[in-house]
C-alpha cells in the first residue's frame, strides 16, 4: 500500500512546472501501457495517481492552467468508475491512451521545461 502522506509531501516541494512534467510523464505510461491486455490494475492505477498529482498540483497553478487540470481530473475519475468495460472495449480503450497521449504533451508544453528559461527562473538544477 503505498504511503500517500508521503509521496505527496514529497510532490509539493517540486515547482509547478516540475510537477506539470510529472502529470504529463503518468499520462504518456498510460498512453503506452494501455496497448498490453496484462496492464489492466496497472493503468487503473496510473488513473487514480494522476487524479491525486493534480489535486496537489491545481491549487498552486495558475488559473488557467488548473482549469485545464480540472478538467483531466474529472474525465480521468470518470474513467475510473467504468474501467473495466473501458478496459474490455478495445476501440475505447484506444481512444483513452489516444486522449492520455493529448494530454501528456499538452501539460508539457504547459510546463514550459522544454524551454531553457524555465530552470533560470525556478533554478531548477539540468542534469
Amino acid at each position: 500500500m503505498r504511503d500517500w502522506d508521503s509521496y505527496r509531501e514529497r510532490f509539493k516541494r517540486d515547482v509547478i512546472p516540475i510537477r506539470l512534467g510529472g502529470v504529463s510523464a503518468n499520462l504518456a505510461r498510460i498512453q503506452s501501457a494501455s496497448r498490453h491486455d496484462e496492464h489492466f490494475e496497472l493503468v487503473r492505477n496510473m488513473l487514480e495517481d494522476s487524479e491525486f498529482l493534480i489535486e496537489w498540483t491545481a491549487p498552486e497553478a495558475d488559473v488557467d492552467v488548473a482549469g485545464e487540470l480540472v478538467e483531466i481530473q474529472i474525465q480521468l475519475a470518470r474513467w475510473v468508475l467504468t474501467w473495466q468495460t473501458i478496459w474490455n472495449d478495445i476501440e475505447r480503450r484506444r481512444a483513452v491512451a489516444e486522449q492520455a497521449g493529448k494530454w501528456s504533451d499538452r501539460l508539457l508544453d504547459l510546463s514550459a521545461l522544454l524551454n531553457e528559461e524555465t530552470y533560470d527562473k525556478y533554478n531548477i538544477p539540468r542534469r
